[in-house]
């Protein structure tokens, strides 16, 4: 009790409470603009510490990194696009939510199922911290594994009634994350002589690509993001609220998972989200289907990934191994500050690992009551119009993944996985069974090999690494014969060209990554990627064979393009619409891309800011000048000044420096 009251009061002065608060703003900052990311603002921030004490460095860096996967929600519900990858999950019902007019509710849902997570999560460490220790040192690589493949299983209940397509997409997602170069062997897979490639396809914009651009095309096709003209009100902010209040259950399970697996070295916040969001979806309650619009599908990731904060430190603080990749930039923050992690973080420092406790309960607090006071303002944006939306989220967008590397090639890919995405939505190829896959395949593939370098095939009979196989099995049989009642029951029937031609052509995709993975590389890089790129032949291969047969069975002289009535969420096939909202996305992300390269970031903003709402049909010149302005005033103070690193010479500096 001595030592609590210590923490609590070194913590109580005032700079530090100072530190804390500017953390936790910091933090909704960042989580708010895609393309930023926790990462980056914790190596930002590090330097800021070095004068400081260890009390304040620590509130400063934890109030940050608590509360980025809170306000991470605000674009993932209003336009789709997740902040951060650890909002990918919550993009599926949150959004849907937002286009019913409901998303002041999805708000007050998200805020506080992420309060009570990351207070939880601090609760949990600070309950662990005399046991950590041995209990993670029990696990040994076979049981990470099991543990990744476990979670990978997860994609059957993702992919809902499409249960191949989504294994599939999950072995496509695993293949992409193969991309680079083998930390195993130290050989370059498919990279194409680029060496941009070689260190592997970057997470954030994967996922932008993935997730942002299609429904960007789709609101750009709506003209708002919500449906309806209902105004956002504080009773819709309450019902969100009283929504996790009465499903507290489903908030302390997936908190403990957020907490107990945040813990795990590998596994990933991303992955966390979709293990919660694919236990929610089994036990769906009342209400719409799970990605219809289901407010315990944004409750479930929410309230698992603020808790994984809490978890993350234990390894971290016990003996040096971080439980997640912010935890190893804070580890950097241990050394610079003479901390040394293990017996002394529980001894000699033992208030100042309760004070840690402390700042990630109270940053929760703080960040989530913050957000909620900003609600109702932040909802009204569902009624803004597309034709000023959709150019400044592009922005955001193209500006924030050019940050990654400061590279053409950022552009490329962004766009490239966008038109995956689109395609995949049209489709109906999960794209969270892709993300799953890409998040887990590193991780799954260093467990396997370092597995079988150690104990042959003789792990796989190891009792916890059996149990989580065997659910993992379990829970996809499950899904699959839950599939074939349904398709049995009848039901509409989607238009087989298109079918046939994405899942032939992911099978021809996986024979060759399958061929070249054996011919070009050695064993232990050309291991685990042949055993994907085997599994994703046969799903693939079985997918465009079963809807063969179902063309054929409703007769040869039925067009390949036929369809019945679809029911919502089944089918979405692309129509002169849809396929227009795409185009008019790529172009935009186009013509940015272009301007930046060509006049510098801040001009390319303000002339397509300004541009694009004229294009798409403001009836003034003023309203687009003046957004246009304060867009630029904002990408400046965000990636100029608080993220500052050198900007690339426009090509037209280059060529005035010729002449």
């Amino acid at each position: 009790m001595d030592l609590v009251l210590t923490a609590i009061v070194e913590m109580a002065q005032p700079f530090r409470m100072l530190m804390l608060v500017a953390g936790v703003f910091a933090g909704l900052v960042v989580g708010v603009v895609p393309g930023i990311g926790g990462l980056f603002a914790m190596a930002l921030l590090i330097p800021m510490t070095y004068n400081m004490d260890a009390y304040s460095a620590f509130a400063l860096l934890l109030g940050m990194g608590s509360v980025n996967t809170t306000s991470d929600t605000i674009p993932a519900i209003l336009f789709g696009v997740p902040g951060s990858v650890g909002a990918a999950a919550t993009v599926l019902d949150g959004h849907a939510m937002a286009k019913k007019g409901e998303a002041a509710r999805a708000f007050g849902a998200s805020y506080s199922a992420s309060m009570i997570g990351g207070v939880f999560g601090a609760l949990v460490l600070a309950a662990a911290i005399p046991v950590m220790r041995p209990l993670v040192l029990y696990l040994k690589t076979p049981d990470f594994f099991a543990i990744c493949a476990f979670g990978l299983s997860i994609v059957a209940m993702l992919a809902g009634s499409q249960p191949l397509k989504g294994l599939a997409a999950a072995m496509f997602g695993m293949l992409a994350s193969f991309v680079g170069i083998d930390k195993i062997a130290g050989i370059d897979r498919w990279t194409f002589g680029q060496i941009y490639l070689w260190d592997g396809l970057p997470v954030a914009l994967v996922f932008l690509g993935l997730f942002g651009l299609p429904e960007l095309a789709s609101l750009l096709l709506r003209g708002s993001i919500q449906g309806n003209a209902e105004k956002p009100t504080y009773a819709g902010m309450w019902q969100g609220i009283l929504d996790t209040l009465r499903e507290w259950p489903l908030v302390l399970k997936c908190s403990t998972i957020g907490s107990l697996l945040g813990a795990v070295p590998g596994v990933g916040i991303a992955v966390l989200d979709w293990i919660a969001y694919g236990y929610a979806s089994r036990r769906p309650g009342s209400g719409p289907k799970f990605g219809e619009g289901n407010v315990r599908g944004v409750i479930a990731p929410e309230s698992a990934n603020n808790a994984k904060e809490g978890g993350s430190l234990i390894p971290t603080i016990a003996f040096g191994v971080p439980g997640s990749a912010s935890m190893s930039i804070l580890l950097g923050a241990f050394v610079l500050h003479g901390l040394v992690p293990g017996p002394d973080m529980l001894g000699k420092n033992a208030a100042l690992t309760i004070s840690m406790v402390f700042s990630i309960a109270v940053a929760n607090i703080v960040g989530a009551v913050t957000c909620l006071v900003l609600t109702r303002p932040l909802a009204r944006v569902a009624q803004v119009s597309a034709a000023v939306l959709v150019p400044l989220v592009v922005t955001f967008i193209v500006v924030g993944a050019y940050q990654t590397n400061m590279s053409a090639f950022d552009f490329v890919l962004v766009i490239g996985m966008g038109a995956i995405g689109m395609a995949m939505k049209e489709l109906n190829w999960p794209r969270s069974a892709f993300s799953l896959g890409f998040v887990l395949g590193p991780s799954l593939e260093n467990y396997f090999f370092l597995a079988y370098q150690i104990s042959g095939w003789s792990w796989l009979a190891q009792p916890l690494v059996l149990v989580l196989l065997g659910l993992a099995v379990v829970g996809v049989i499950r899904q699959t014969l839950s599939w074939i009642r349904a398709r049995n029951a009848g039901g509409p029937l989607p238009p087989a060209l298109p079918d046939i031609v994405a899942s032939a052509a992911m099978t021809v995709l996986a024979l060759a990554a399958l061929v070249t993975a054996a011919i070009g590389f050695p064993f232990e890089a050309a291991i685990f990627p042949m055993i994907t790129a085997g599994l994703l032949m046969v799903f693939s291969l079985v997918t465009t064979v079963q809807t063969t047969l179902r063309w054929w069975k409703r007769g040869p002289s039925t067009p390949l393009s036929a369809t019945s009535p679809r029911t919502p969420g089944e089918w979405s096939p692309a129509t002169q619409p849809t396929m227009k909202g795409n185009l008019g996305i790529v172009g935009l992300c186009l013509a940015l891309a272009v301007l930046i390269l060509v006049v510098g970031h801040l001009a390319a903003t303000f002339i397509f800011v300004a541009g694009s709402i004229m294009l798409l049909g403001s009836k003034s010149w003023r309203s687009p000048l003046v957004i246009a302005a304060a867009t630029t005033v904002f990408v400046y103070a965000v990636f100029d000044v608080l993220a500052s690193q050198p900007w690339p010479q426009p090509w037209l500096a280059g060529i005035r420096q010729f002449l």
